[in-house]
């Protein structure tokens, strides 16, 4: 157990019952994304919110299905410490069918255990911040999108947004379709921070090869930016090797062991709460980063409600200076538009819990 989650393990937390609300969205990526909000109550209208983002429509359907016929069989009244709440998911089946992957399991379970920590936070007129002994700064995000959801890869998406706001910085996927051409064009405008190679991916609409001259190409072209989730091969390790200071994690990560499994010592990492499942293991796993000096930053799921707060409250306390792949939900939309906040994100005047509303 770490020191950081010592500092909450031992709140308190009641339970009275719980709801669920439910979340739909056409985003930027092509897609209409659904998320289900896990809300727990306590007494005195005291509510915790957390948000499930596992990626198949079909699961949160099953959820939503079994909730409304009455055959959910989630009891989670009663007293505890967040930490004896925590341990008491570890026997549970929180899916009423089974999931269309394996990895939603810790997608559901961190919302389930998120609305506890927010509730508990809540109950003890505290925030996330201050239960661990940190302060909320502003929070520098980055803009993720894709640039091939119409056809062939463009930078035209890129100049919308900057023309928007020309200060805005930028996360990307290259794909195959990348040319050189596409590349320069996107490099003269100084404003890519991240490069995702999602090369651990397997059987999604996203995963690209490990192409060492891919690699390479976008390695040259970019020779400032963060390259994420590279993967070591025979063919690759050499290319890999020349921008080790460089190389960051996502998809991998989701405790302290996976941590130590890199192929390198990593210089950067890419934090996704809900990747981790328990609370216990994300805040074990920061605590491991920060004492070695990893560049952490913040990495979201195409959340649309209380999770994308969360994710602003965990980098807020934690990395707020780094190029945070967390931008507000409201950048999801299909298309670029003026109504979106700015980065950084000021902290809320009153923050609560572990939400990180900004009225």
């Amino acid at each position: 157990m770490s020191d950081l989650y010592d500092r909450i393990a031992d709140l308190p937390l009641r339970v009275e019952g719980f709801e669920l609300g439910r979340h739909e969205m056409d985003t930027s990526a092509g897609f209409t994304r659904v998320t289900t909000v896990v809300e727990l109550h306590g007494p005195d209208g005291a509510v915790g919110r957390g948000e499930d983002v596992a990626y198949d429509t079909e699961d949160h359907d099953h959820l939503r299905d079994a909730h409304d016929a009455g055959d959910l069989d989630w009891d989670f009244g009663g007293e505890y410490t967040f930490d004896e709440f925590s341990t008491s998911l570890n026997g549970a089946d929180l899916f009423p069918e089974p999931p269309e992957r394996e990895v939603s399991r810790h997608y559901r379970r961190w919302a389930v255990e998120s609305a506890a920590l927010d509730l508990a936070l809540r109950q003890a007129d505290t925030t996330f911040a201050a239960a661990l002994g940190r302060e909320y700064d502003p929070v520098r995000f980055v803009v993720s999108t894709r640039l091939d959801t119409d056809g062939s890869p463009s930078a035209d998406r890129i100049r919308e947004w900057l023309d928007i706001d020309p200060d805005m910085e930028f996360k990307l996927d290259p794909t195959a379709e990348w040319t050189p051409e596409l590349m320069d064009d996107l490099a003269a405008t100084d404003r890519v921070r991240i490069l995702d190679l999602k090369s651990y991916y397997e059987g999604t609409d996203v995963d690209t090869d490990a192409d060492p001259e891919r690699y390479r190409r976008v390695a040259e072209a970019f020779p400032e930016a963060v390259l994420e989730d590279a993967k070591f091969t025979d063919e690759t390790r050499e290319i890999l090797n020349e921008v080790a200071d460089r190389l960051s994690w996502d998809y991998p990560i989701v405790d302290v062991a996976s941590v130590e499994a890199l192929p390198v010592e990593p210089e950067w990492l890419n934090i996704k709460p809900s990747r981790f499942g328990t609370v216990a293991d994300l805040l074990e796993t920061v605590e491991y980063c920060l004492e070695r000096d990893i560049t952490l930053y913040g990495g979201g799921q195409y959340e649309l409600g209380v999770g994308r707060e969360h994710l602003h409250a965990v980098a807020s306390a934690f990395y707020p200076d780094s190029p945070n792949d967390i931008a507000p939900s409201a950048y999801h939309s299909p298309e670029p538009h003026a109504d979106v906040p700015a980065s950084p994100l000021d902290p809320p005047a009153d923050p609560v819990g572990l939400r990180w509303q900004r009225d």
